[in-house]
């Protein structure tokens, strides 16, 4: 008997996934010194985020940027800041994964230019463009352009890379943040692979890639998927994404290489089931999240980041981090997991979970492709609806305690809590003075990058040069290439395409969601409806009137949505214009509204500046009896502060009872108006 084939042997073991953490604050400096530190720990891939100014195609002294610069990532505005977060890491070497869509274009071509400025060959650089537009619409709001002039931008994208970047992948197919605006399963394969088809369809058709290597390309679309807590399923639906994948990849496009169908996907677990409450719970949670996608060796992730336990308080310290890597490195490097086979193979109860989730997504797909595929679901508002309304049942079902978590509608007493004893040492916080100094920053740039030892061209030729390119028909990344080169900034090129291409603002859904808690009588629902009628009748209006507000630059929207349509089924006629709006725009249309209060919603940490700035104008505006509520990630020091500066209530994750919620609003309308609180008895009924 070898030692291989005794019961007590060690079995050889199958290389690691790619193992990364999603990370980028401040500066282009901070962030590198980040980076070489993670890459220390035994980190193996890089994964950046950049801050929404970024994201959104804005300088970092634009408008609407104010209070969002370095917060949730890194900003980059030009080529001298890629050199600063890359400095002392070689490029070729590395595998770089950057979570950018609408200016993808624009990052790739920044980092490319850093590493031919590095002497690296571009042709071995490894690593994925996130560059999914259509989940922008739907879910994660950093959509910049009309989705036409979006699926060009990613068309280009991709065939430039077969032919220059082959091991580049130039975009992966985001399912994550749909599960985060509330999709279930079928819906995250359906759509997500709607999109794949949008894509694939774009670029065959598109002429710029022979058919004979319409493989090439199949073989570097990759995915970015979420796993959630509920193990078998989301495990199971991994395997059923390989399966879907596999079978339109050779139906619709003739792929016969089995290697380029193969499903290939990167990950990180849901964050949308983290909590505020018992943050300590997260751990297990993030635990049972990465088994879903390594455990099973026939669908396991390719690359896995995973969120630090304290993502629901607010941006997590590198320490946080760290533990985050570790549980990723103790299961691949301690257990014996990747010395085995798939251990499901031949599971009846897999197989037939697998089963039932292929059909129905099959079933989703063509409806979607009955719409005209995914680009016309979006316009039309389909798939915005449908997430809307999956997201308004499952708040439904945590509210009414059908589904469970721990700590928050179960098992909510807790011992005192020794890693948030001090809230504001327990998360990392970015320094008020940085978006100064960036601003500054980035001013010097401006005024020196013709000068040495930069001596770029000056950009406005190269910018006229993706204006005129964009008005044709041409591959757009070489006209890219050259303002990067040129020292261009984030702004300049992006506001270059917004004159030929213009902007969008996506449906937001909420009109056309279904009721998702009924007003029962007897039900909260139905008192607060009953304190909604008595206080418009109160104060002599037909309806109470309420403007739901997303400030800044914060495009995740699906907390904001979900009051709206609360609030709507209480009663309250709803103003929801959707995100991206200036405090300025949304105290107009407060007063042109004449509405009875104003909400509030930003996750991305730029409350202290944008909130403060909405009281101050409708105070200026002479409107100071409209009360205004704040919701959020919101440390609690925060909280203390807007309420201080008259913000009437806060309410963070924790605060999951939106039914009550709406119910506060209105008791913070009466206290406005001077009425007396309501006692409400349960036959009162207002006429």
């Amino acid at each position: 008997m070898t030692e291989r084939q005794s019961s007590g042997a060690r079995r050889e073991k199958d290389r690691p996934w790619l193992m990364r953490t999603y990370a980028g604050h401040s500066t282009a400096e901070a962030s590198n010194e980040l980076y070489r530190r993670n890459l220390a720990k035994g980190q193996t891939g890089l994964s950046v985020a950049f801050d929404l100014p970024t994201q959104t195609g804005y300088d970092s002294d634009h408008v609407l940027a104010r209070g969002e610069v370095g917060r949730v990532g890194v900003p980059i505005a030009h080529v001298g800041d890629m050199r600063r977060l890359f400095q002392d890491i070689p490029l070729e070497q590395m595998n770089t994964s950057m979570t950018i869509n609408a200016t993808a274009m624009w990052l790739l071509a920044l980092y490319q230019v850093v590493a031919e400025e590095q002497g690296a060959d571009i042709t071995l650089l490894q690593g994925t463009t996130q560059n999914d537009i259509v989940k922008e619409y739907l879910s994660r709001g950093t959509h910049v352009f009309p989705p036409g002039p979006s699926l060009r931008l990613t068309t280009d994208m991709i065939a430039y890379t077969v032919s220059h970047m082959p091991k580049w992948n130039p975009i992966n197919i985001c399912s994550y943040h749909l599960q985060e605006a509330g999709a279930t399963p079928v819906q995250e394969i359906a759509y997500a692979m709607s999109t794949a088809i949008a894509v694939l369809d774009a670029v065959r058709d598109s002429g710029q890639v022979p058919q004979e290597r319409m493989g090439d390309v199949v073989g570097r679309i990759s995915f970015f998927v979420n796993a959630g807590v509920r193990f078998v399923e989301e495990m199971c639906k991994m395997r059923a994404f390989g399966r879907i994948w596999d079978r339109v990849t050779r139906e619709r496009y003739g792929i016969e290489n089995p290697k380029h169908r193969r499903f290939r996907y990167g990950v990180q677990v849901n964050s949308l089931g983290l909590t505020e409450a018992q943050p300590e719970n997260n751990v297990q949670r993030i635990v049972l999240e990465m088994l879903a996608v390594t455990l099973s060796k026939d669908s396991r992730a390719r690359a896995v980041q995973l969120p630090a336990w304290n993502e629901a308080l607010g941006l997590p310290r590198p320490w946080d981090q760290q533990w985050s890597l570790r549980m990723q490195q103790v299961l691949a490097y301690e257990s014996d997991l990747l010395e085995y086979e798939d251990i499901f193979e031949g599971s009846k109860v897999i197989e037939a979970k697998v089963g039932e989730l292929v059909e129905e997504s099959l079933t989703e797909i063509e409806r979607i492709q009955e719409m005209g595929g995914a680009m016309a679901a979006v316009e039309s508002g389909y798939l915005k609806s449908q997430l809307v309304s999956s997201h308004a049942e499952r708040r439904g079902r945590i509210e009414s305690g059908q589904e469970k978590i721990v700590g928050v509608n179960i098992f909510e007493s807790t011992e005192p809590n020794p890693l948030t004893a001090d809230l504001d040492a327990a998360i990392q916080t970015v320094d008020p003075a940085v978006e100064a100094r960036v601003i500054a920053s980035l001013q010097a740039w401006r005024d020196t990058r013709y000068q040495p030892p930069f001596n770029h061209p000056r950009p406005c030729k190269a910018l006229e040069k993706l204006k005129e390119a964009a008005k044709g028909t041409g591959n757009l990344m070489e006209a890219t290439l050259e303002c990067a080169r040129a020292g261009a900034t984030t702004g300049e090129w992006a506001g270059a395409l917004r004159e030929v291409f213009g902007e969008f603002r996506a449906p937001t859904g909420v009109s056309s969601a279904p009721v998702a808690v009924p007003a029962e009588e007897g039900s909260a629902m139905s008192e607060v409806r009953r304190k909604v009628a008595l206080t418009a009748q109160d104060l002599g209006v037909g309806k109470l009137r309420f403007l739901v507000g997303k400030p800044g630059l914060d495009g995740h929207s699906n907390g904001a949505e979900q009051i709206a349509v609360r609030a709507r089924d209480a009663g309250f006629e709803v103003v929801y214009q959707g995100i991206r709006l200036t405090p300025e725009q949304i105290v107009d249309a407060a007063v042109a509204e004449d509405v009875h209060a104003v909400g509030l919603s930003i996750l991305s940490g730029s409350h202290a500046q944008l909130v403060p700035d909405v009281l101050e104008r409708l105070r200026v505006a002479g409107a100071t009896d409209i009360p205004v509520i704040a919701g959020g990630i919101i440390p609690g020091g925060d909280a203390e502060q807007l309420r201080a500066a008259g913000v009437a209530a806060v309410f963070t994750p924790k605060d999951f009872d939106i039914t009550g919620i709406i119910g506060r609003i209105v008791d913070e309308i009466r206290t406005a108006n001077k009425l007396d609180p309501l006692t409400l008895d349960p036959l009162e009924v207002p006429a």
